[in-house]
């Protein structure tokens, strides 16, 4: 009886959450919806048609792939950290129409200089930028609820990942690759950016209360210790993560990327990985939402070693399994951790490195993942292409999970101790709260 009054309670909260909160909850997942625009899953769906108008090799259109991500990581290093000094609803509008554009370049593309200028702005502004926007103001807005928070915020990356490739290739075999990428920006520049202006007109104050079991940490207490982006790049435990949380940016865009080859080694239809993604993204809408409750009770440094366990199976599901019900259970997996590591990438660094610099150290960390899938296309393909097996490829990745994942066990006592708040002793000047 206890524990379904507790479920209960658990539930109405989350509605009565919801309810309050619904503005800025809303507009954190329609900047992760409207990333869709940018992402790999997104530009592959036209990615033949794209080959074929310039006349591109799969290698070929990689490496073009991997220089404009490249470039777009390099620029949201740089520039990220914007996002500290502007209020959300003018970057929202802006990162809209500036995606609007990017999908206009890319409709009106004639040459392999103008391809790579719009794959740099879709890249730039729609994986970069809408999520990096939305998570930053999840883990800024949000203390005591921030993990519940992310994971309605998420809840846009799977929405479009069931969605849009049914959607997509309709209009493309309807009206043309081209005229699909019209209609995305009409979509972005005429529906997203006046709605983004109006929905996050009011920018939120965090004004959360610690809870009452003390389980999850506010960034509100007094004499927290905030990072500078410059010193978490000196932090040993930021780079002893690093393996782990650039793992699945890496592995997932590679495995988007050579989907089509996956299929004809495996024997399959590219419809049959196809139909496997409303799979993905429904597990991905249950682990995001389960991890995001386990966040606010157990904090994210707790959950963090479970995140990519999931990724492991899936990768060797799909490495051994040649029945095509290896595909839908493999992106059921992959979801799960999709799903958790999203609520994570929201609440992780906040927990660690404080607030008042979240947007510099998650502009780093978002470059740093830009950069790993711009990474997976072409290693993978590199090794497909001397003749390394897709099963043993995908083995490698799942023992990098599961050796990231044993790192992550060993950092606990360092990871506690960065959550704690604390000043570290190696760093002179203390930009404290309330300072």
């Amino acid at each position: 009886m206890s524990v379904f009054t507790g479920s209960h309670s658990a539930f109405s909260g989350a509605v009565s959450f919801a309810r309050v909160e619904w503005r800025w909850l809303l507009t954190g997942l329609l900047l992760a919806f409207g990333s869709s625009f940018g992402q790999t899953y997104f530009i592959s769906l036209s990615g033949a048609e794209i080959r074929a108008t310039f006349d591109l090799s799969h290698g070929g259109f990689g490496l073009i792939y991997t220089i404009a991500t490249t470039a777009s990581a390099l620029v949201l290093l740089r520039y990220g950290g914007i996002v500290d000094r502007y209020p959300v609803r003018w970057l929202a509008v802006a990162t809209a129409v500036a995606l609007g554009l990017g999908c206009l370049v890319m409709a009106a593309a004639q040459h392999l200089v103008v391809l790579v200028l719009a794959l740099f702005l879709l890249r730039l502004f729609g994986q970069g930028m809408m999520s990096h926007i939305a998570l930053t103001a999840m883990g800024r807005w949000y203390s005591a609820r921030r993990g519940r928070a992310v994971a309605v915020a998420t809840l846009g990356f799977p929405v479009g990942e069931a969605l849009w490739p049914l959607v997509v290739v309709g209009v493309i075999a309807a009206v043309g690759w081209r005229t699909s990428w019209v209609m995305a920006a009409a979509l972005m520049i005429l529906v997203a950016a006046p709605l983004f202006y109006w929905i996050a007109r009011q920018e939120r104050t965090p004004l959360n209360p610690v809870p009452a079991d003390g389980a999850a940490a506010t960034d509100e207490i007094c004499g927290r210790f905030h990072w500078r982006a410059e010193d978490v790049r000196r932090d040993w435990l930021f780079a002893a993560l690093l393996p782990g949380v650039l793992a699945p940016a890496f592995m997932a865009t590679a495995i988007y990327f050579h989907q089509a080859y996956i299929a004809e080694v495996k024997g399959w239809s590219i419809a049959t990985i196809a139909a496997s993604y409303p799979v993905f993204a429904f597990c991905s809408v249950v682990s995001g939402a389960t991890v995001g409750f386990l966040v606010d009770w157990f904090s994210a440094r707790r959950v963090l070693p479970f995140a990519l366990l999931p990724l492991a199976v899936g990768l060797v599901t799909l490495a051994l399994g040649d029945a095509p019900v290896a595909s839908p259970l493999a992106f059921a997996c992959f979801g799960l951790s999709a799903g958790c590591g999203a609520t994570l990438a929201g609440t992780l660094w906040a927990e660690l490195y404080g607030i008042r610099h979240l947007g510099a150290v998650r502009a780093m960390v978002v470059a740093l993942q830009v950069f790993a899938t711009a990474l997976g296309p072409s290693i993978t393909g590199g090794f497909f292409d001397f003749g390394v097996s897709v099963a043993a490829v995908l083995i490698a990745m799942a023992v990098w999970c599961l050796m990231a994942s044993v790192g992550y066990v060993l950092c606990a006592s360092a990871l506690a101790t960065r959550a704690s708040g604390a000043a570290p002793r190696n760093i002179g000047a203390c930009d404290m709260e309330g300072s």
